[in-house]
């Protein structure tokens, strides 16, 4: 799933020692843009926090996933996130320059053609 949002609150960073080595988690709030806008925590594990994204007022493009767990009886939902781009960054990469014309292309005509027109 996707989600595009404001990143408004960064909660403490958590670190730790499983059995499977060291581990950090940054939990961040974001506020998404409709015209009910929702806030969202979004949990970022490992190697993809990044400070530099992560800055408060950047609009942010957030690959998740979601999945709740029973516990005691109870369930518990967590957002993760596989990945994040600042929107700034991906839309300068898919915007075309507007100063420059496109090509019009022109497809070479078949002589067997049976249309009309």
């Amino acid at each position: 799933m996707e989600l595009k949002a404001k990143l408004i609150q960064l909660l403490p960073l958590q670190s730790g020692e499983g059995k499977n080595g060291p581990w950090k988690k940054q939990d961040i709030i974001v506020e998404t843009e409709s015209q009910y806008p929702k806030k969202v925590c979004i949990s970022i594990w490992g190697d993809k926090i990044d400070a530099n994204k992560l800055q408060i007022g950047n609009q942010l493009n957030i690959s998740f996933d979601i999945e709740s767990r029973e516990f005691n009886g109870r369930w518990y939902t967590d957002v993760k996130a596989w990945k994040i781009d600042t929107a700034d960054n991906s839309n300068a990469k898919s915007e075309k320059d507007p100063g420059t014309p496109e090509e019009d292309v022109l497809l070479p005509s078949s002589e067997n053609d049976d249309l009309p027109f």
